[in-house]
């Protein structure tokens, strides 16, 4: 048997081993609630310390996010027998083919907002060499038409797109009403930086 000291000398080890370990999580909150926050997350600091640090956190965004869907673009249309092909000309391939109907140039930089036109024709040469596209006339424009090869590739890319990419990002749960809202948000931007490219091309 246990005598009473020796029974003593175990409760009070007990209670300074209980004491030890409330007092270590208690120094953990503390040290975690003096901790600075993250962010933002930018790529250039010194661009994220004026009055609107959270426009710098998009740039960022935007940027990762472009570089990203450069490259599944690529890598996307490889998959669907079409290696070789530019994100841009990727871009162009699936404008055209939009809605069946033939485009012009213009109304391809448009949509895509493109400013080097001379880029989106040397896109579509490599297209209509490949057979993806043929070229038409509206009126005195040149226009750009899908072909049976090029809807046939838009749409391998939409299958693979569907099983890669669409059914993963579902997975996330995401509310498709905030993705779209986001979306809006970021055209309303764009439309931003293009009154500050003007005003800067002026200055």
């Amino acid at each position: 048997m246990i005598c009473i000291e020796g029974r003593l000398i175990l409760y009070h080890r007990i209670k300074e081993s209980a004491f030890e370990r409330e007092r270590a999580m208690s120094n953990e909150e503390t040290s975690d609630a003096e901790l600075p926050p993250i962010g933002p997350v930018v790529s250039a600091a010194h661009l994220a310390s004026g009055a609107l640090p959270a426009l710098s956190e998009i740039e960022f965004a935007v940027t990762m996010m472009v570089n990203a869907y450069h490259r599944w673009m690529v890598r996307g249309m490889a998959a669907s027998g079409l290696d070789g092909l530019s994100p841009l000309e990727t871009l162009v391939l699936h404008s055209v083919n939009h809605r069946g109907r033939a485009k012009t140039l213009s109304d391809i930089c448009l949509v895509l907002n493109i400013e080097d036109t001379h880029t989106v024709t040397y896109a579509l040469k490599k297209l209509e060499k490949s057979g993806l596209v043929q070229s038409g006339k509206r009126g005195k424009e040149k226009t750009a038409e899908i072909t049976p090869e090029g809807e046939a590739a838009c749409l391998e890319y939409r299958k693979i797109r569907e099983g890669l990419l669409v059914e993963p990002m579902k997975a996330l749960g995401l509310d498709e009403k905030e993705l779209s809202r986001i979306a809006a948000t970021m055209r309303l931007v764009s439309g931003h930086y293009d009154q500050a490219a003007r005003a800067a091309a002026a200055m």
